[in-house]
């Protein structure tokens, strides 16, 4: 990092543009702002490159950070590790987790048809339906509940049913938000 606060990639990476969602290469170089860093992903300023940009935990070392393993050690399948993973997962521009954001409508879990585990189906929304970020927000909480042990199938669907309201927030991230 130099004295500004910026820091400058130390390899080529792909990142998530925001809020839109799409792919763009940042290449070893160029100049990041951290933003915001929770869950082991990044939110990133990239002035060079147009804006605010996620940054999975696979390419923390880009940014002279560890990568944050996510794997349960002891290989007992429990509902409440799913949550714990979920807990984990945020939207890149916003400081709370999708579960105290209340983005998360139902967690069923039933067993696997090959009897090699457990089946978890996530019925998940966004704050906004327009929101670009969707896709990548549930590829990382379908990812996160894949490595937990048991898992054999994980399924995160964005639904809009019911509509998402500020409502909805956990009284925890209406304190984080400062709305309470």
């Amino acid at each position: 990092m130099n004295g500004d606060g910026y820091i400058t990639l130390t390899r080529d990476i792909t990142a998530i543009k925001i809020p839109e969602g799409s792919e763009r290469a940042l290449p070893a170089g160029t100049t990041v702002a951290i933003t915001q860093e929770l869950g082991g992903t990044f939110t990133v300023m990239a002035p060079d490159f147009g804006g605010l940009f996620r940054i999975q935990n696979r390419d923390a070392d880009a940014l002279g950070r560890e990568a944050i393993e996510h794997v349960a050690a002891d290989g007992i399948f429990e509902i409440e590790r799913v949550w714990e993973q979920l807990r984990q997962v945020y939207d890149p521009e916003i400081p709370v987790n999708i579960v105290d954001l209340g983005l998360i409508y139902d967690v069923d879990v039933a067993d696997d048809e090959s009897g090699k585990g457990k089946r978890v189906a996530v019925k998940m929304t966004l704050t906004a339906p327009g929101c670009g970020m969707g896709p990548t927000i549930a590829a990382d909480a379908q990812q996160r509940i894949f490595t937990l042990p048991g898992v054999a199938d994980a399924n995160v669907m964005v639904v809009w049913d019911p509509p998402w309201a500020p409502t909805m927030i956990s009284a925890a991230g209406k304190e984080k938000l400062g709305m309470e």
